[in-house]
């Protein structure tokens, strides 16, 4: 038997008892319950954070030229009052 042959008759063998050990089921049941967890905690996916970071940050900057444009209106407005 050659070494590439070994090692991946090694693999295979390994996958097979991990397969039909429990392990298998522990993992599926595991993985059963982290599921219904999540399902009742109030979550999202990283896809909508992602969305509702882009639209914050949008957001975000027409709040700050909207504070700019009326701080210029507010000096324009204490100019034009000035004796």
């Amino acid at each position: 038997m050659t070494k590439p042959n070994f090692f991946e008759d090694m693999q295979a063998k390994m996958q097979q008892a991990i397969e039909n050990s429990p392990v298998k089921d522990i993992e599926k049941n595991v993985k059963a319950m982290m599921s219904q967890g999540f399902a009742k905690l109030d979550l999202v996916t990283r896809e909508e954070f992602d969305i509702q970071a882009q639209v914050l940050a949008k957001t975000r900057a027409k709040l700050d030229a909207l504070e700019l444009r009326v701080a210029q209106l507010e000096a324009a407005e204490a100019e034009r009052n000035q004796p």
